[in-house]
Order: structure tokens, then sequence, then C-alpha cells
């Protein structure tokens, strides 16, 4: 057992470097627009403005994580899911070399689309190798192990921006920032090498006796791997034969609708504003350069405490419940936050409406997203249920981290109170549209959404 742990740690990296990856550009996001503001100049005499262009730069990550989290999955069940994990160490690894010696805009967003695509991969192969290596009971809190890691990486890239900052390096700053990735990039690599491959991969290569060995190795007895295996054989039949069938037909139209639709508020809340933005929006609020670095800090924190209380309770308040709370909580800190910069003030209220705002998301759509996209869809189309869920997920990232800079150029306020228009929307959606799945067998769903 504990080395089934220790697999599912080192592969829960991908996710921590996935959380690093995705927020490390927050501390550096103010100097980059200083630094291209030339190239965003000459750009404006084409198409669009200086805001528009940097918020392009910023999105070119999600730009890569799009492309990834589509193209991943094919080569992960060709080639296995542990040479796909080392790619994306290798992707990472490249990513933050490349953007810390970055010699130009162009440069710059090329290295960190090719992070994106790491990004992406990871989101879909990690949980995936973890799920198959673990035993059922305790499948769950592993794979949430890599859940947690994403937030983990995102409270680590602020600490280390903050860190990174307090040194005064003055204009090398920001590539410091980028390059210290490439340490925790070099480390998941490595420790890839003592994990196993999944053996459920390597039933579907025909390689039983290898399966056996590395379900043995985790923890199991013969006898146990023998069931396990046949279990494995059944599973990998059934799948195949649902193949051929047509995703996108009448029947699921109820879970396609519904999968977009969380996936969307998800985005609509301003969360990757935030994410990708610290800085900016504590700047705006009137805090200075290291400051806003050390609040990004206790807004990471409060984001992993929140995150681990809401894994632990998931399955006691329900599904739908969490979206309440977190729909209520996502209006009131959204409010008060566009609030306090229609009256200018700010300082230690948006402070505080940030808080409130990140615990909402972790106890609201942080928790319930991927569990919900899951749960809706049955066997026979689940992944590609889910690939459809996290592509609108990442694309309405990219449009928020694209617009935000535009929008926070005219008024700060009027994109808050956007945000908390659009949560009121999904309160309405929670409360009319949304199904409680918490313990409801997957066949009783499918029997309320219309689909059996």
């Amino acid at each position: 057992m504990s080395r089934v742990i220790w697999a599912s740690l080192v592969a829960a990296l991908g996710g921590l470097l996935f959380g690093f990856d995705t927020a490390v550009i927050s501390g550096a996001e103010g100097t980059l627009r200083d630094l291209f503001d030339p190239t965003y100049q000459r750009l404006s005499g084409a198409f669009g403005t200086p805001p528009f262009w940097h918020g392009a730069l910023v999105a070119s990550a999600l730009i890569g994580t799009i492309i990834g989290s589509l193209v991943f999955s094919k080569p992960a069940d060709r080639y296995g899911r542990r040479p796909m994990l080392m790619l994306m160490g290798g992707l990472y690894l490249l990513s933050s070399i490349g953007s810390a010696i970055a010699w130009d805009a162009g440069s710059f967003a090329f290295f960190r689309l090719i992070g994106g695509l790491g990004v992406g991969g990871a989101s879909v192969v990690a949980p995936m190798y973890v799920a198959e290596i673990a035993p059922a009971n305790i499948r769950g809190r592993l794979v949430a192990l890599v859940q947690l890691n994403i937030v983990l990486g995102i409270l680590l890239a602020y600490l280390s921006n903050f860190t990174i900052a307090s040194f005064e390096l003055g204009a090398i700053e920001w590539r410091w920032m980028f390059g210290i990735e490439a340490v925790p990039a070099i480390a998941f690599t490595t420790l890839l090498f003592t994990n196993p491959r999944s053996p459920r991969w390597l039933v579907a290569q025909g390689r039983d006796n290898e399966a056996r060995n590395v379900l043995i190795s985790m923890g199991g007895v013969s006898s146990d791997a023998g069931k396990e295996l046949a279990a494995i054989r059944a599973s990998l039949v059934e799948t195949r034969k649902h193949l051929t069938e047509r995703f996108f037909q009448p029947k699921y139209l109820k879970p396609i609708l519904m999968a977009i639709a969380i996936a969307a508020f998800n985005q609509l809340s301003g969360i990757n504003a935030l994410i990708y933005y610290t800085r900016r929006i504590f700047e705006m609020a009137g805090a200075s350069g290291t400051s806003a670095l050390l609040q990004a800090v206790i807004i990471g924190s409060v984001n992993l405490i929140a995150t681990a209380i809401a894994l632990m309770v998931i399955d006691n308040f329900g599904r739908k419940k969490l979206m309440l709370v977190g729909s209520i909580g996502y209006i009131l800190s959204l409010g008060a936050t566009a609030i306090a910069f229609y009256t200018e003030m700010t300082g230690p209220v948006v402070l505080v409406s940030l808080i409130v705002f990140i615990a909402s998301h972790a106890f609201g759509q942080g928790a319930v997203i991927w569990v919900f996209l899951g749960e809706i869809f049955p066997n026979s189309v689940r992944a590609r249920g889910q690939s459809l869920g996290s592509f609108v997920h990442w694309f309405m990232a990219a449009i928020i981290s694209l617009t935000f800079p535009m929008f926070a150029e005219i008024s700060g306020a009027n994109i808050f109170a956007f945000y908390a228009l659009c949560m009121v929307g999904q309160l309405l959606w929670v409360i009319f549209v949304m199904p409680e799945t918490k313990g409801v067998p997957l066949e009783e769903i499918s029997k309320k959404l219309g689909i059996d």
C-alpha cells in the first residue's frame, strides 16, 4: 500500500506543476506589460489595443492548455500514462527555461504555450494514471490528491514570487520567477522513473503478466491481483463496446448542456482573472508591489485550506448544497469588490472580499465541477463528456484572461460587477436546473436526465 501512495504522490506532482505554471505569471505580469509595451503599441496599429495584446500574451499558456487537454489522451492510450507524464515534465522544464530567457514577446508567448500543453496534458493524464493504479477503497482520496496539489502549486507560485521579489533583483526578477519552475519540473520527471506502468494500460496492450506483477507490487496478493486483472479485462471489453456510440445525440442533450453550463460558469466567476492577475488587482486596490505579492500568498493559503476541507465534506454535504453556498459567496464577495472600486474604499476591503471569493470558489465550483462532470454522463460516453467539460472550462479561462486587462483598464469596478451578475445566473441555474447527485447511483442519475 505504501508504494501505491508513493506512486500517487509522485503523479500528483504533475498537479503541483500544473498549479505553479498557471499562477506564476501573476507576479511578473505587470513587469511584462511594461517590458513589451513597445511591441503592443506596434501591433495595435494593425489590430486591437495594448491591453488586448497583453491579455493575449497572458492567455497564450491557456491556448496551449486547450490543445493539450484535447490531444494527449490518445498518445496516453498508445504509449502509456507514465511516458506521457514524463513528457509533461519535459514540457514544464522547457517552458520554465524558455520563458526565463525569452528575448521578446513572441518567444515568451511561444514558451508559455509549451507550458500550457503540459498543463492541459497533465489535467487529463495525471488523474487517469492515479485512478488506474489505486485500489478502489482509496481511489477517490488519491485522485483528489491531484486536485489538492494543483491548489498547492498555486500557493507555491505565489510564495515563490514573493520570496524572489524580496531579493530586489530588479530587471531580471521576472526571469527568476519563471526559471525557478525548472527545479520541481526536474524532480517530477526524475521521480517518475520510480513509478510503475499503469496496470490497466498494460492489460490493454496484452501484457497481462506485467500487469499482475504491478498489482502485486502495489500491495495486493496473488489471488486478489488475479481478480483485479479479470475486472480490468471486463472493463476494457465494456469500454470498447461503446466506442462507436455517437456522443452528440438528443438523449445526451441534458448532460451536455449541464457540462457546458457548469464549466462556463466556473470561469465566468472570474477565478482565472484572480489567479493570473492577483498582483495587479491588489495594486489597483492601492497595495505596493511586495505587499500585493504577500496578499497573493494569503489568497493562495486560504484557497489551499478551503479546498482541503471541501474535498473532505463533499460526500456529506452534497454537490448542490456546496454550489448554493459557493454561488452566494461569489455574489457577496464580487459585489463587495465592485462597490469597493466604485467608492474607492479599496485596501483591506478588497483583500477581505477576495478571501471570501476564493473560499467560496474552493467550497463550490472548485470542489464540485470535476466530480459532477463524472457523474452526469453514463459509462459509455463519460470520457467524452468530461473532455467536453474540460474544453469549455479552458476555452472560457482563455477568454477571461484575454479580456480582463481591457476591462480593468476602463474600470476595476465594472469587471467585478459583471462577474457578480454572472454568478447570479449561476445561482438561478443551481436552484432550478442542477440535480443533486450525492449518493445517487449513476444509473438513477441517467434516468433523471432522461438518458435511459
